[in-house]
């Protein structure tokens, strides 16, 4: 019977030496509660996660470590993500949260209105860490078509809302998880609104087009109320060829705007330049939300023309130009005297 014992306790003593060390405590406080925070970049190896658990006094140097996560399978399949450990924990358990991807989710929040570039400059502001150039990204004509979207970029299509992000999630996940939110709303909306006698239906305006003037829009509104009676004066604009003349599509096309728009600028040739141009800019100008996308398939009826900004936020609307002009007067020039 000897003969037989030796090669299993040969055999069972290294499972023992193993297992024992996966079920045994990490660094930390005796008292345990001690919150320790770990980001495992993308594409980063067994090595460099193991490099940065020890570092991060999560686990132990032990070669254990690395003979546990071989043996049971999953040293490749450690997911990126960032990570909270309250320690001491087990070297099993570090593994098991790894493998799972149970990463922590910051919230960031993206108001509407938000260019292209200033969302990516609001993603690294509120902590999110991702290696991709978020710009490069939106302006990759491959991954924007993969996207199910048909215009250059993204713009117009990045839907502002609250997400849950690891802080080194891909820029593509993320992009991603904006645009099928869009897509989201749209269609709510889209069976909601896309069968009415609303102007848009009439005028057949594509879905490319009807962002683009939501996007208009949301930047010329400062009262949510308002956001279907301006859209109103957008589409009878459209409908009677005038030119549309919206400040903010003039200031997307200006390069390094500086806050003041000038003279020179609503003179100054550019596709988004609606004082000079006919018809809608090439694309959106801004990403739009639920209300600003409603208010394009659902527009106040009326026969405004003109508004004009009484300075509290709110506007003055008018119905041709001698009651435009006397409401340019009476809030903006009268008021600077």
């Amino acid at each position: 019977m000897a003969w037989i014992l030796i090669p299993a306790i040969l055999f069972l003593t290294p499972l023992y030496w193993l297992f024992s060390y996966g079920a045994v405590h990490g660094p930390g406080p005796e008292e345990g509660g001690d919150s320790v925070h770990v980001t495992i970049p993308a594409g980063a190896g067994f090595s460099d996660i193991y490099t940065s658990l020890v570092d991060s006094e999560v686990v132990y140097d032990d070669v254990r470590f690395r003979l546990l996560a071989s043996w049971a399978g999953i040293s490749k399949r450690l997911k990126a993500g960032s990570y909270t450990f309250t320690r001491p924990v087990t070297p099993h358990d570090v593994l098991v949260h790894l493998e799972r991807g149970s990463s922590v989710l910051y919230p960031v929040t993206l108001r509407e209105g938000l260019s292209l570039y200033e969302i990516a400059d609001e993603l690294q502001r509120q902590g999110w860490r991702g290696d991709d150039d978020i710009v490069a990204l939106c302006l990759d004509r491959e991954f924007v078509a993969s996207l199910g979207i048909s215009g250059p970029s993204l713009e117009g299509y990045l839907f502002p809302d609250t997400y849950f992000l690891s802080r080194s999630q891909s820029g593509r996940s993320v992009l991603k998880m904006m645009v099928d939110r869009f897509f989201q709303v749209w269609t709510e909306l889209e069976t909601q609104y896309g069968d009415s006698d609303a102007p848009g239906g009439k005028m057949k305006l594509s879905q490319h087009e009807l962002v683009t003037l939501a996007s208009i829009v949301e930047k010329e509104t400062g009262l949510a109320e308002e956001r279907p009676q301006i859209a109103g004066v957008f589409y009878n604009r459209l409908q009677k060829r005038m030119r549309l003349q919206a400040d903010p599509t003039v200031i997307y096309g200006v390069e390094a705007f500086d806050g003041n728009l000038t003279k020179r600028d609503l003179r100054t040739p550019s596709a988004y330049n609606t004082y000079l141009f006919s018809g809608l800019p090439p694309g959106p100008i801004a990403n739009p939300g639920k209300e600003a996308l409603r208010a394009v398939f659902a527009p106040l009826a009326g026969e405004w023309l003109y508004f004009v900004a009484r300075g509290d936020g709110s506007h003055q609307f008018s119905n041709n130009l001698k009651d435009h002009s006397r409401a340019v007067y009476e809030f903006q020039k009268k008021g600077r005297q």
